[in-house]
């Protein structure tokens, strides 16, 4: 109890010093597994659009005038979950935070160490004062895995109880694992072990998932375990990166489970990308239009400055040469709300991934063309389909799915969230259609809609989603 006092009573400083009212009194709306099963809601049934970022050293290495910059930024790019680890990667347990402590005495998890903590109580109730909630594990994988392990089921659950005791009435969603797989009895013992811990210091008050190994979905372990409410994958850092195959796997499962990519290839500065990992903002928006449209209910934004909040004189990670600060203005981190904002322009919880719509022009590998629309596939009851077309290239589409005899169009685009109408256009079976540009890089989001429905421009921020 006393620690949730001190929680609100932060909550009410952050707010007195004049941030916005909407977490005063963690406030920001309760999540929730919607009823069919797919996406994440609050508690009055809206759709909840995760759009994240992995900040794994949040904690750890920024002080709070630093985090207060970061975060506030965040928001401002419409970001909505952040990523952060309360026992850091890079020598979290030794290496002291920007204050001078470590998060636990003598690296015992039943001795925390209030002051580590309260920097920690700090950020989170600065990221929900900001309309931010905060994706926190309670530790990265290695201290339970394999290396530097100073976990057991007995203390996991101890831990995890005092944790989900603290954070209650914060606006968080609870992601164990960090980076490490599921290989052993005592690993599923101790992760199973901290789910408990959480529940019961919390009360069950938020949701719960693991992040898994590079390559690796919670699905593989936990999918049927009852404490899993949604399913998170690694899909990893490569530069050719097809992690629609991975979230097409997720979503088939029976026993439904929503899920969505939490660390993809990660963006590096356009004049300072490694050979090895060309990752850039095509590939960033690449891996997002393919998960959501195949089925996620959201995505993970990751660069390697920012996951390790690297700046001089640390020593970098990765091959990175760009500080953490001049890492948020990246064009993929910009662009990303684009998507967000084109989703919640339709209607949300009806919203199902059909590659039957391709009928002909598919391309492979990472000249995908991922299809979604309303409605129930193999029937002709949508009122809006959408294609992401990577490249340029021509494609049939079955257009016969809109319940509608004219159809509106239009050409959104993913680099800057504007729509181009096409105007009416008469409805035929299938219909071809091309991009209107050829440009390297320059993908596209095709959007038809019933023209019945009278749906605004794509992105419109003034739709309501249903």
């Amino acid at each position: 109890m006393q620690t949730r006092l001190q929680f609100l009573l932060l909550l009410f400083a952050v707010f007195a010093a004049g941030l916005p009212a909407s977490a005063a009194s963690g406030s920001l709306p309760v999540l929730k597994v919607s009823d069919n099963r797919r996406f994440l809601v609050t508690a009055d049934d809206r759709p909840f659009f995760w759009l994240g970022d992995t900040a794994w050293e949040l904690f750890h290495r920024l002080n709070r005038e630093e985090a207060a910059r970061y975060l506030k930024r965040r928001a401002e790019q419409g970001f909505t979950v952040i990523q952060a680890v309360a026992l850091a990667e890079i020598d979290g347990l030794n290496t002291p935070n920007a204050y001078g402590h470590t998060p636990l005495h003598d690296n015992d998890p039943n001795r925390p160490d209030e002051d580590y903590f309260r920097h920690v109580d700090w950020i989170v109730a600065k990221a929900n004062a900001l309309g931010l909630y905060v994706g926190l594990l309670p530790t990265w994988g290695s201290y339970w895995h394999s290396k530097r392990v100073i976990f057991t089921p007995e203390n996991a659950e101890t831990y995890a109880r005092w944790l989900g005791s603290r954070y209650r009435d914060a606006g968080i969603v609870w992601i164990l694992g960090g980076d490490r797989a599921v290989e052993t009895d005592r690993h599923r013992a101790i992760i199973a072990a901290m789910a408990r811990g959480l529940a019961a210091g919390d009360g069950g008050a938020h949701l719960r998932t693991f992040h898994p190994r590079g390559g690796q979905s919670s699905s593989a372990p936990f999918h049927t375990a009852g404490w899993l409410d949604f399913n998170m994958l690694q899909s990893g850092h490569s530069p050719l990166s097809t992690n629609y195959l991975a979230i097409e796997h997720d979503y088939a499962l029976s026993s439904a489970k929503p899920c969505l990519d939490s660390e993809p290839s990660y963006e590096y500065p356009p004049d300072a990308m490694p050979p090895k990992r060309p990752v850039g903002a095509v590939q960033v928006r690449r891996n997002a239009y393919w998960a959501v449209f195949a089925g996620a209910f959201g995505h993970t934004y990751g660069t390697h400055p920012i996951w390790q909040m690297y700046a001089p004189p640390r020593k970098p990670l990765w091959d990175v040469t760009t500080p953490w600060s001049d890492a948020l203005e990246l064009p993929g981190a910009r662009q990303l709300a684009h998507l967000k904002a084109l989703l919640l322009s339709r209607p949300v919880l009806s919203r199902v991934p059909d590659q039957a719509l391709v009928v002909a022009g598919q391309g492979e590998a990472v000249a995908r063309i991922q299809t979604t629309r309303d409605g129930t596939p193999g029937r002709n009851d949508a009122t809006y389909l959408m294609a992401y077309f990577p490249e340029h290239r021509s494609v049939t589409l079955a257009t016969e799915v809109i319940a509608a005899p004219e159809l509106r169009g239009w050409w959104f685009n993913p680099r800057n969230g504007q729509p181009t109408a096409l105007g009416a256009l008469r409805k035929g079976p299938q219909m071809e259609f091309t991009p209107p540009t050829q440009a390297a890089g320059e993908d596209w989001v095709l959007v038809l809609d019933a023209a019945t429905s009278r749906y605004p421009a794509p992105g419109g921020a003034n739709f309501p989603p249903q």
